[in-house]
């Protein structure tokens, strides 16, 4: 029998030290599911009688009943306005920041700290509560919800931004600035503009997101089709609020759909392999002449600059309100120090946390399930794919503030109702993201494995499933990241979590209290995602 060598030993080692870290995410989830269950209170029971109150309300809410059409129309645009130019705004600051944020910042170091800073606060903020605070700086209407959109937006879009520009090779910079250029110079050159696909996909992806939460911010009164639906709701017309519902969710699916056309253009020619010539032939050597490409990429910049400007003019901005509004932002800052912390709001954070993570487990199980049946690799019928795919879009495209509302005017106040809203949305995410990851693995192994005579579930076990691990693990931390973020304004609406005591603080003029639950908040946030990174770093 051969001995083992201290190398053969240790590389044995090493497969059972990742197969452990592997399944140690999933059994943290499961844990923390366990025990959110028993917070929660989930009750099968709970759950049966809740369905009993769930279809009550939707026989109230049908027929739908749509409100006055030019009313709605403007109220339509407004939401499309907010979007448009808060995610504007959030490209332009995101720029400058992500530069500065890159390792590849050759400036003074402190300005690199403050912009990371900077970033992390701004991720973990959400929208709603930005709102929250702009309101109550610059009055009701749409311009405090396009600043709320803004700020939140440059958090991800920055970090993002920063990343790819963290992941470029230095050698053409190091070129451009051999050269003599300077930095501002060697920056656009070198890193903007061979990034520029990369940010396009990215601010598109951020404006389908920000579509979907400016139709909700008139529920705290910065603007949008979301007044109308909190008006609806709060005077108990349940059959207008579901009218208004319906709308939301057509509109969203539109938008989906021309976000996904334009993104397929965008990304045409690397599809076919194909080489993008950047300009025609011009007249002479030294002026570039016209083709479709150059003139595809000059729309691509000047339509959406227009759309910008014309949204930014379309935000009701009340000059009067405006100079104003330093003194109010002095005063909330002011009334910021000192933080107060107290028991009631850590076991308000605590509670969002559980719900989050509970939820996400729930999610990524369901979403599994949905995503498997979605793909062709186990079960091969065609109008099922077809009807789980749209079945993910439909529950994609109601917002979970929305679900939220729903669930607290059937079953009443708690975190169950925000546990189901957050678990349908976790749902939908997480199977949207699964689906596109197993439509990316190689096929090759598949095909191999088919042509051996494999059963399909011997082919997903063997051939789909180890390809698909790292993509399933990254994209779960992903899902609970946007969780967290949600269930920490599902309060604002009842549904559980520290939103109820934040709005609260805010409507009170209880600044301290706050500045507690905020700093509470980046804690939490960070604290998640250093854990997250870790586990990517360990295990993928």
């Amino acid at each position: 029998m051969p001995v083992p060598t201290r190398r053969t030993a240790r590389g044995a080692r090493r497969p059972r030290s990742s197969l452990w870290r592997t399944l140690a995410i999933p059994l943290a989830y499961l844990v923390i599911a366990g025990f959110g269950i028993w917070w929660i209170d989930v009750r099968p029971s709970a759950v049966l009688a809740g369905l009993d109150d769930i279809a009550s309300l939707l026989g109230r809410m049908l027929p739908p009943a749509i409100p006055e059409p030019a009313n709605l129309f403007a109220l339509i645009l407004q939401t499309l306005w907010i979007a448009i130019a808060g995610t504007g705004f959030a490209a332009i600051v995101s720029v400058f920041l992500a530069a500065a944020a890159s390792r590849h910042y050759a400036g003074p170091r402190v300005v690199g700290l403050l912009a990371r800073g900077i970033i992390i606060v701004l991720r973990a903020i959400p929208s709603l509560v930005f709102a929250l605070i702009f309101v109550r700086i610059f009055g009701l209407g749409p311009f405090a919800g396009a600043l709320a959109i803004g700020c939140h937006s440059i958090g991800m879009i920055a970090k993002m931004m920063a990343d790819t520009f963290d992941e470029l090779s230095p050698t053409a910079r190091e070129a451009v600035s051999a050269a003599g250029a300077g930095r501002a110079q060697t920056f656009v050159a070198t890193t903007l503009s061979r990034s520029m696909p990369d940010i396009v996909s990215l601010v598109l992806y951020r404006l389908d997101i920000n579509i979907r939460a400016s139709a909700v911010l008139g529920i705290v009164g910065a603007g949008g089709i979301g007044v109308a639906l909190q008006q609806a709701i709060g005077s108990l017309s349940y059959r207008t609020a579901a009218g208004i519902i319906v709308v939301i969710v057509l509109l969203l699916l539109v938008l989906e759909g021309l976000s996904y056309l334009a993104q397929r253009a965008l990304t045409q020619h690397a599809a076919e392999r194909t080489v993008a010539q950047l300009y025609g032939a011009g007249p002479d050597t030294a002026r570039p002449g016209w083709n479709r490409p150059r003139v595809s990429r000059a729309l691509a910049v000047w339509i959406p600059l227009g759309l910008f400007a014309v949204a930014v003019s379309q935000l009701s901005l009340n000059t009067s309100r405006l100079g104003q509004a330093w003194s109010q932002a002095r005063d909330i800052l002011a009334g910021f120090l000192p933080p107060h912390f107290s028991v009631e709001i850590l076991m308000g954070i605590f509670e969002t946390v559980v719900m989050a993570m509970t939820a996400t487990a729930f999610g990524v199980v369901f979403g599994l399930v949905i995503a498997v049946l979605s793909t062709p690799y186990l079960v091969r019928f065609e109008p099922l794919n077809l009807l789980l795919r749209g079945l993910v879009v439909l529950l994609r495209g109601v917002p979970d503030i929305i679900w939220a509302l729903l669930f607290v005017a059937a079953l009443g106040l708690g975190p169950f109702a925000g546990f189901l809203a957050l678990t349908i949305s976790c749902t939908a995410l997480a199977s949207k993201f699964f689906t596109d990851g197993l439509l990316k693995i190689d096929p090759l192994p598949v095909r191999a494995l088919e042509a051996t005579g494999a059963g399909r579930l011997q082919v997903f076990v063997s051939g789909v499933w180890p390809q698909f691990v790292p993509s399933f693990i990254s994209n779960t931390l992903f899902t609970s990241d946007l969780a967290l973020r949600e269930s920490a304004v599902l309060g604002i609406v009842g549904a559980g979590g520290i939103g109820f005591l934040l709005q609260e603080s805010i409507v009170s003029l209880d600044y301290q209290t706050t500045a507690g639950i905020l700093i509470g908040l980046v804690v939490v946030v960070v604290a998640l995602e250093t854990v997250a990174q870790q586990a990517r770093r360990k295990v993928l």
